[in-house]
């Protein structure tokens, strides 16, 4: 048994079909007629955005337009200025297309590979695919093509790029395995939304794997089985039936209201981070938006988006989820979110650092344009603001006072907008937590995020594996933070959501119910399986679990607990 990541849940069963990557070696040379060279590359990016629009059109039909996104974002980056414009000045100082585009698109994949941020990571991912794609046309190679692929085929590849996931025909791809990508890779994305099964990152999958030879995929495990015995195969079909009826089984709980055995209701939202994202939250039945994460729409760009843009992108999402809540959270960059074009000087220790609502405030012209952005767009629906990393009181006040300075401005104006916006904050510091009974009276609602939480609290990163065992929101240091931010919360009368990880985790759902949390925000994929678990649970039950767990005093006893327990 080999074990990777578990990309894209489900059992395939099938025979092996490598992808095997053309050499994309070339000699550099010397040009002295640039402006021919010039038009051949500006012939093979022609070429390219035409291929990529082709690629899109198929994604769309396949899996959906959230999707065929994941293409035009391509063509995007390869018609931006900045970049076109540097590759035309090298192969004007004398160098050839191939070696042009390959120097600045490795100076973009460099740039974005540094960053701890997986989202950052992933562009890294896309400029590989561009440069490769581009690079093709140029050398005349012609693309893999996977549309070909017989049925019961499992693709075996390096990596799996956008452009051949295009080509995919989910009826004959039985599942997917890779040597590189993660959960937020595109590699995923693209095989959850076709409901293929696939692994990722596993070492040396390209040789490792043999065409026509038998594996059995378990996406939801992340493990491969080779040369599977009679007994294994049995087993494994087995499971992929209970896998088909379950998925079946979920389609029940589909158009209905999100509530307890007892009775009880809670509101179950979606986490989005763009407006787009928005479309599949509402395919995938969420009751709104619980998290939108803005700074997506300042990244893959040399400039701030203006007041216009992000007016447009957040009335659309606005619009999308018609009249259901919409939780905008302001920009949070800093961390591991950085954004070249923000100048953000580099820090010894950035998560402790000039980030998020901080720098927002610090840089009130920029926060200004954001604020009047999401006022204007809230005169078409349910909008709300909340602030990220919040430490203190004064936070809180210095953002609301600027939330009526550009309301003020705004009814000079004659602009529309909600004149009782609500204004949250987001409790992901221990700070936050220790005062939220303070922090109540100051916020229209309060959502935990418990990704956050758990490291400043643990004094942990998650990425860091010698220290990974402590990130757990069952920490029971943890546990009580998010009990303590619950309650503070509901004393004052203010609605408390959650929009971390632990919200769609089974072990932590009858936790959340029995502290209080009256809002779950999740991945779109998520909602179904969130509503029914919440559905088993009578209110009695979950607080009879929760005292249970408050007893305990480690994470593995609780973990332990947890998983008899909240199996049914």
């Amino acid at each position: 048994m080999i074990k990777g990541t578990a990309a894209s849940d489900g059992i395939g069963i099938g025979k092996v079909l490598v992808i095997e990557e053309h050499s994309l070696e070339y000699t550099p040379r010397t040009i002295t007629d640039t402006e021919a060279e010039t038009e051949r590359f500006n012939g093979a990016v022609k070429e390219f955005i035409e291929n990529t629009e082709a690629q899109a059109e198929a994604l769309r039909k396949s899996a959906g337009d959230k999707e065929a996104e994941i293409m035009t974002g391509h063509i995007t980056m390869i018609n931006d200025p900045y970049l076109r414009g540097e590759i035309e000045a090298l192969i004007k100082g004398g160098q050839c297309a191939e070696s042009a585009l390959e120097t600045m698109c490795d100076m973009f994949i460099q740039m974005f590979s540094a960053a701890d941020d997986e989202m950052m990571k992933q562009r890294a991912a896309d400029v590989r695919d561009i440069k490769t794609g581009v690079l093709s046309i140029l050398l005349g190679i012609k693309e893999v093509k996977v549309s070909e692929a017989p049925a019961g085929t499992v693709l075996v590849a390096r990596e799996l790029t956008p452009s051949v996931t295009a080509g995919i025909n989910k009826d004959n791809i039985v599942g997917i395995i890779t040597e590189t990508g993660g959960k937020t890779s595109h590699s995923a994305i693209l095989a959850r939304a076709l409901e293929i099964p696939a692994v990722l990152s596993v070492p040396d999958a390209a040789s490792l794997f043999k065409n026509d030879q038998c594996v059995i995929v378990d996406g939801s495990s992340g493990e491969v089985i080779a040369d599977p015995d009679e007994e294994q195969t049995n087993v494994y079909t087995k499971k992929r039936s209970d896998f088909i009826a379950e998925r079946k089984e979920l389609e029940k709980f589909r158009g209905v209201s999100t509530k307890s055995a007892s009775g009880e209701e809670y509101e179950l939202v979606c986490n989005i981070g763009k407006p787009a994202d928005a479309v599949k939250a509402m395919e995938c039945d969420g009751e709104g938006v619980g998290l939108f994460r803005t700074e997506f729409l300042f990244m893959d760009r040399t400039a701030m988006p203006t007041e216009e843009e992000q007016f447009e992108a957040y009335k659309k999402a606005a619009l999308i989820v018609k009249g259901k809540p919409l939780i905008i959270r302001t920009l949070d960059i800093g961390g591991d979110k950085d954004i070249p074009y923000m100048g953000l000087a580099k820090e010894e220790n950035p998560f402790m650092g000039f980030r998020a609502i901080r720098y927002c405030l610090k840089n009130r012209d920029m926060f200004k344009v954001q604020i009047r952005a999401i006022l204007r767009a809230s005169a078409f629906g349910d909008v709300r603001i909340m602030f990220p990393l919040v430490t203190c009181v004064d936070e809180v006040r210095d953002g609301k006072a600027l939330v009526e300075e550009c309301k003020a401005e705004l009814r000079a104006e004659n602009a529309e907008f909600n004149e009782k916006i609500p204004v949250g904050i987001m409790v992901e510091t221990a700070a936050a937590a220790v005062l939220a009974d303070v922090l109540a009276k100051e916020s229209d609602f309060f959502s935990i995020g418990t990704n956050d939480l758990t490291g400043y609290t643990m004094a942990c990163d998650r990425g860091n594996s010698d220290v990974s065992y402590l990130y757990s929101a069952l920490q029971p240091s943890v546990l009580r933070m998010i009990k303590r931010t619950i309650e503070c919360g509901r004393a004052e009368g203010i609605p408390v959501g959650m929009c971390g990880e632990a919200a769609a985790n089974p072990q932590m759902i009858p936790l959340l119910m029995s502290f209080g949390l009256t809002e779950f925000s999740v991945s779109a994929p998520s909602v179904l399986k969130v509503r029914k678990c919440i559905s088993k649970w009578t209110k009695q039950e979950a607080d009879e679990v929760c005292a249970k767990v408050m007893s305990l005093a480690t994470e593995k006893e609780a973990d332990e607990y947890l998983s008899k327990v909240c199996v049914r």
